[in-house]
């Protein structure tokens, strides 16, 4: 491989591997404030203890979390050096406000797990844990803005290859912002609490002790309803994607649909094989008109087609799979988490929540959830191309032309294996052997000597 298949491969890798952590970043603070807010609303031992546990395995993430996240900024720098040349003035405002994000959560995390049990008043350390929420959130904000920014560019002029009278704020909040940083939200605490779901439901497919399983329906069932109140707000994220896209960048919309010819009543198909050369796609399901209502909610609405676009200029049709294979991981986490509310809603039905075939059904939402993210991100990433600014820079021409690039890049295979592993191995230790029922029994003991 080239210069710039290395590159794209091991910026690629980064954000793969940087991803999970992440999405846990933004997701796990909400579940454990969540869980204390319930605990200490129903003065439940059980509650208090999910949130502490959560937080506990919270602050291996983060710390993971925060080293994939430099070396991805870093590598902006080595492997992408003409784009930051050309925009690095432009974006430097959001990637700056992105460390004093990860701080301010940083300090208030400290805080939080500090000061159990040091209030009189229990409501104080649940607010504590709230700019940990927002600080979460906020990283997430400004580095998506940033990737913002490279698909819908704003907020500049460009002379002679420079840009030039700059206003970070427009560039900041261009005109993708909002509807990605919506998406991203949504799918990271839906992840989120398909992961913890799945752990739930793993735990009560193998724990026997009748005080940990109760603690365990209780943490399947907060997580589930979560899961699914996030899922139906990933679906209206997903519409308002489609419809930006529409407008915005229809190249991308097209070659997500494999959607060669401009038309009316525009198709959307589902799953299928492209033969690029002939652009027939065989086996797919279509669904008449749907993809010109997703786009405008009007089955008459003109949708462009990819033959409109340069050749050079069309994203890569891989892209379609990954469309096909994030929306049936969101689809199966939908199914799953809306039969399981209803056992709940209906109080015969109650007895299979926590029936096999539906506690394994939730095991696979977990990874489901996170693959699910994964394949989101190769989407847009992907159907940006050939683009790494959309219309003024091509991914080609910014990457570096160093050497050696190889070996950097399987080092850094080893490391991310490393941390993977490290990390996953960690979190399983923290727990193994600590069931849940002793850390309630000490915390109803202890209240019981306060009393």
């Amino acid at each position: 491989m080239g210069a710039v298949e290395l590159s794209r491969f091991l910026t690629a890798m980064t954000l793969a591997v940087h991803i999970v952590f992440a999405t846990i970043g933004v997701g796990m603070p909400l579940m454990f404030v969540i869980a204390e807010f319930i605990g200490i609303k129903k003065n439940s031992a059980r509650f208090i203890t999910l949130a502490k546990r959560w937080a506990k395995g919270y602050a291996i993430t983060v710390a993971v979390g925060v080293v994939t996240g430099t070396i991805i900024e870093l590598q902006l720098s080595l492997l992408w050096p003409t784009f930051m040349k050309t925009a690095g003035h432009v974006i430097a405002l959001p990637l700056f406000m992105e460390v004093f994000a990860f701080f301010f959560e940083a300090i208030f995390l400290s805080i939080y797990f500090y000061t159990w049990n040091r209030f009189k008043n229990k409501w104080t350390h649940m607010i504590i844990g709230l700019p940990v929420v927002i600080g979460g959130m906020l990283s997430a904000f400004f580095i998506t803005s940033v990737n913002s920014f490279m698909n819908t560019p704003a907020g500049f002029q460009m002379k002679d290859g420079r840009m030039i009278h700059v206003d970070p704020i427009v560039a900041m909040f261009n005109a993708s912002f909002g509807v990605r940083q919506f998406h991203v939200i949504m799918t990271a605490i839906m992840t989120m609490a398909f992961l913890l779901a799945a752990i739930a439901a793993y735990k009560l497919l193998r724990d026997k002790i009748p005080q940990d399983r109760d603690y365990h329906k209780s943490a399947l069932k907060l997580t589930m309803i979560v899961g699914l109140i996030f899922t139906l707000g990933s679906i209206l994220a997903g519409d308002m994607s489609a419809k930006f896209l529409h407008k915005e960048q229809p190249e991308k919309l097209a070659a997500y649909e494999w959607h060669f010819d401009t038309q009316k009543r525009a198709d959307l198909q589902v799953f299928g094989v492209l033969d690029e050369k002939d652009q027939k796609v065989t086996g797919a399901i279509k669904i008449p008109g749907m993809l010109s209502f997703l786009s405008d909610n009007n089955i008459n609405t003109k949708v462009q087609g990819l033959n409109e676009f340069p050749k050079d200029t069309q994203p890569p049709l891989i892209v379609h799979y990954f469309f096909d294979l994030m929306v049936t991981g969101g689809m199966f986490c939908l199914a799953v988490s809306g039969i399981y509310t209803l056992t709940r809603i209906v109080k015969k039905w109650r007895k299979f929540s926590v029936n096999k075939i539906l506690l394994y059904a939730t095991l696979i939402t977990g990874p489901a959830a996170m693959l699910s993210i994964e394949f989101g991100w190769f989407l847009t990433e992907m159907g940006r191309q050939p683009w790494i600014i959309r219309g003024y820079m091509k991914v080609s021409d910014a990457a570096t032309n160093a050497a050696g690039l190889t070996g950097v890049t399987i080092a850094f295979g080893l490391v991310y294996f490393i941390i993977l592993f490290t990390s996953a191995y960690v979190l399983i230790r923290m727990f193994r052997n600590k069931p849940p029922y002793k850390d309630i029994e000490k915390l109803e003991g202890n209240r019981g000597e306060a009393s």
